[in-house]
């Protein structure tokens, strides 16, 4: 009998598959596999082909690794192995991704695409005189859930045995017990917390991105822009409040001494907030692409000659595509160019910062968790 940790375990790789499959249609028909290309050449047989070379490489290879991973799960029910599983259908996918964008560029620069075109920069300055609402109401699940873990802690503490959990082995058994005090006990409400506290802020830095608008359609991409922005971030609070349940699982367990941990209860709400991340980044397309607009094609003022091109700036994303690096540019989170959601620019300085932020905070749960 297949357990429930293990169909979990096969869920979160096939969500994975199946995001990396669906990822060409994310982006917008301007942007196949992270090159720029102009209008007239959104439909070249190059792009076409690599699509197509690309769902094979990836449905192929990584439905094979989702295979093994099955295979593994009813063998080894227990044991969590959806990390491995979920890294090399991670790392299938790059290299479709890398082996499509390559073979586009060389088309792209042999045929010269952008040449006797002219290139504009569109910018809405309304993004910055009226910036984009913090979306709170997406943010209360996530807020929710520690407050009633500290109130569900504050009640069994006196129940708690004298000595706690604190860490489990990969074949579930826990290794590590401390004496009940506050401060273990209460672990999972200051990770939860300081993991909430976290997405905000970086939630409130994206809303107030750069935009990726269209110069013959700017008022129609600022208007998708501030849809995208709203329920992507949206979303990533959503998943923050299944990540969050799913501690508050993993704290029952604590709680009661449970030296044997049970995956499946952790997982399972993970797994929830990663298919509302899928289903909403499907249903706006990335840069908010697939998302009706108010605002006709040629609205006034909006420039209708077909010369008329965004930039062609490829030289800033480094490393296939993966890194952008432009010290021009002053945004500090921008929208990938292959994917779901933002990058980090790390030509801006405050990028450092950032960095250093993040590795304070991770090491501060590490502590925390001792």
């Amino acid at each position: 009998m297949i357990s429930g940790t293990a169909v979990v375990q096969v869920v979160i790789p096939f969500l994975i598959l199946l995001t990396a499959w669906l990822m060409p249609a994310l982006a917008g028909p301007t942007l196949p596999f992270g090159v720029r290309t102009p209008p007239a050449h959104a439909n070249a047989p190059v792009i076409a082909e690599q699509r197509r070379a690309y769902h094979w490489w990836v449905g192929g290879v990584g439905g094979a690794v989702l295979a093994v991973e099955l295979v593994c799960c009813l063998a080894f029910p227990s044991t969590p192995l959806f990390a491995g599983a979920s890294t090399a259908i991670a790392a299938v996918s790059t290299v479709g991704y890398l082996r499509a964008r390559r073979a586009i560029r060389t088309v792209k620069h042999g045929e010269d695409w952008y040449g006797g075109l002219r290139q504009v920069v569109a910018v809405d300055t309304s993004l910055r005189t009226d910036p984009v609402r913090y979306p709170w109401r997406w943010a209360v699940p996530a807020l929710l859930v520690p407050v009633f873990s500290a109130a569900l802690a504050t009640v069994e503490y006196p129940s708690m045995p004298d000595r706690l959990p604190m860490h489990y082995a990969t074949h579930g058994k826990a290794d590590r017990l401390a004496d009940k005090s506050i401060g273990t006990a209460f672990t999972p409400i200051f990770i939860q917390l300081a993991l909430t506290g976290l997405l905000m802020l970086v939630t409130w830095l994206v809303l107030r991105s750069r935009a990726e608008l269209d110069p013959a359609r700017p008022a129609a991409g600022a208007a998708r822009h501030r849809r995208f922005v709203v329920r992507t971030a949206g979303s990533v609070m959503l998943l923050g409040a299944c990540v969050n349940l799913g501690m508050l699982a993993a704290a029952w367990q604590t709680w009661h001494g449970t030296l044997s941990f049970f995956p499946a209860p952790v997982l399972a709400p993970i797994t929830a907030g990663l298919l509302i991340v899928v289903a909403i980044a499907l249903r706006t397309g990335q840069g908010g692409r697939r998302l009706a607009t108010s605002e006709p094609d040629g609205a006034a003022g909006e420039p209708a000659d077909p010369q008329v091109v965004a930039p062609d700036d490829d030289r800033y994303w480094r490393a296939g595509g993966l890194f952008y690096v432009n010290r021009q540019d002053p945004s500090l989170f921008v929208a990938k160019r292959f994917g779901i959601g933002w990058t980090v620019n790390f030509g801006n300085p405050r990028c450092l910062l950032l960095l250093v932020g993040s590795a304070a905070f991770i090491t501060v749960l590490q502590l925390i968790g001792r």
